[in-house]
């Protein structure tokens, strides 16, 4: 295959989940209602927060976070996929591409480290209920904040700027809904090697800790659980990890469907349907799973919904 410079500003073809044109219609409207149920979703869940001082605690402050990101991240995914099946246009610039792709990485990344850092605040409020409030204090919880969203900004920028010094050959089809760099890579004619060690260096580091933090605070938890004398506390607390437990499942799970998906699949519909699990099913249900397990967050947000009417 003939190479090409990234100066040359290449298209890349996103193939999606189908070629069929009779099934675009049924995607176009699959994939609008799953983009308006995770905003507005996520959306009355951050609503829900701010309006009730009950619920500003930490748990909730990054449960918000959370439901920002997840926003933020189908934000960045879906209405580009939106775009391509209106258009019946599959191609991609290579600047909105790469724009993209680190997008992608960024939002993943700073939910990554969500997930974590709301695992440990589960693990303070149940191992050392005495000690919550001065740990978990408003400083403490913003410095975690900020230093998730400036590891979430500065690793995919690293990737972004090595990407650019690759070459990419001619046949640029992309066999996703939205551009990956991890795919990207696979598409250059250059040497990656220094890209791939990057990649694998980054996955250990930024996405091994948060999951051995999950398990380290999970593994506590449990085993305070079961130290417990009364039934009754038990069961409050794994009905607080309950929610959060469901998130994580969801998904660490996805995405290592995604990793077994692209190591064995075939087929790029298989990949496709993957990546879709991975970065748009989760965040949809995310707000189901906290208002439905939640009882804090059911009864305001009865109360936010019930009042909707009387203000329009």
């Amino acid at each position: 295959m003939e190479p090409r410079n990234h100066t040359d500003a290449p298209e890349f073809f996103l193939l999606g989940l189908a070629d069929d044109p009779e099934l675009q219609p049924l995607f176009f409207i699959l994939f609008l209602s799953m983009f308006l149920v995770t905003i507005l979703g996520n959306l009355l869940i951050i609503l829900t927060v701010i309006s009730d001082s009950h619920l500003h605690t930490p748990m909730y402050f990054f449960l918000s976070n959370l439901s920002f990101t997840d926003i933020c991240l189908s934000t960045t995914t879906i209405p580009k996929m939106l775009m391509i099946i209106q258009a019946q246009n599959q191609s991609v610039t290579y600047a909105g591409c790469l724009t993209q792709s680190y997008f992608v990485l960024a939002f993943v990344c700073l939910e990554n480290f969500l997930l974590a850092i709301m695992a440990y605040d589960r693990y303070v409020a149940i191992c050392q209920p005495l000690r919550y409030m001065l740990t978990m204090n408003s400083c403490f919880c913003g410095l975690l904040i900020l230093f998730s969203l400036f590891i979430s900004i500065v690793d995919p920028l690293l990737h972004s700027l090595m990407v650019l010094r690759l070459t990419f050959c001619t046949n640029l089809e992309i066999p996703l809904f939205f551009c990956d760099v991890v795919q990207l890579i696979k598409l250059a004619c250059s040497d990656t090697l220094i890209n791939n060690i990057l990649i694998y260096c980054a996955s250990s580091i930024f996405g091994g800790i948060p999951v051995c933090g999950i398990i380290f605070s999970y593994t506590k938890i449990l085993f305070s659980v079961l130290r417990m004398p009364s039934v009754g506390a038990k069961y409050k607390a794994f009905s607080t990890c309950g929610s959060h437990l469901s998130i994580v499942f969801l998904f660490y799970g996805t995405g290592f469907g995604v990793y077994i998906s692209s190591t064995l699949a075939n087929s790029s519909v298989n990949t496709a349907v993957a990546s879709v699990m991975y970065t748009v099913v989760p965040q949809m249900l995310n707000p189901f799973i906290y208002s439905l397990r939640n009882r804090d967050m059911k009864g305001v947000l009865i109360k936010l919904i019930s009042r909707i009417p009387s203000l329009l």
